[in-house]
């Protein structure tokens, strides 16, 4: 039973890492990264479609994107998506691709990407106590039933908070080289 409880909360933990890595990829730093835009939705055909499925995507030099739309009907409103998107970019189409110079980053800018990396760690630590709590629960509810000892309970509640340890200094350890990377000059 227990094994169970803890099986389950290393899973929805896990998943919550791995949307705050997706999320922190999100966040530009200094360098060109495909990851920047590969999401971007981009409104084709009356659909709305990740800029990953309409377009190859390359980073030939540190501050450059190049988007090769598989489409060429596609450069136009693959540039208004990037122009709309608040990635702050300014594409630039020559008829045949699309360049994105990424500019190197204020001060100013960088912290204000500090700040919203630290809200989405804080979000993830947020949702890791979350799973901690309702495994608890779980776990409390199952000794008041019966169907385990109160010594048994107690060692399963300690287990529970080593996981959870582990998972937020997971998402501490995420943050730091984050931040690392968009103070990076």
């Amino acid at each position: 039973m227990h094994e169970e409880i803890k099986k389950k909360m290393r899973s929805r933990m896990g998943k919550s890492i791995e949307n705050l890595k997706e999320e922190f990829k999100k966040i530009r730093s200094g360098r060109a990264n495909a990851s920047l835009v590969e999401d971007l939705i981009v409104d084709y055909y009356d659909s709305k479609v990740p800029l990953k499925q309409l377009a190859g995507i390359s980073v030939p030099e540190p501050r450059l994107i190049v988007i090769q739309p598989w489409d060429k009907g596609a450069l136009t409103i693959i540039e208004k998506a990037i122009q709309k998107s608040d990635l702050m970019l300014n594409p630039t189409n020559d008829g045949k691709v699309i360049r994105i110079a990424i500019p190197p980053l204020t001060e100013e800018r960088r912290k204000d990407l500090v700040k919203i990396a630290k809200a989405k760690a804080e979000e993830a630590r947020i949702a890791i106590r979350n799973i901690r709590r309702d495994g608890n629960e779980e776990v409390k509810k199952a000794e008041k039933e019966g169907h385990v000892s109160e010594d048994d309970s107690k060692k399963t509640l300690e287990e529970i908070q080593k996981i959870t340890d582990e998972f937020i200094k997971e998402v501490n350890d995420l943050l730091e080289a984050k931040i690392e990377e968009i103070m990076e000059v």
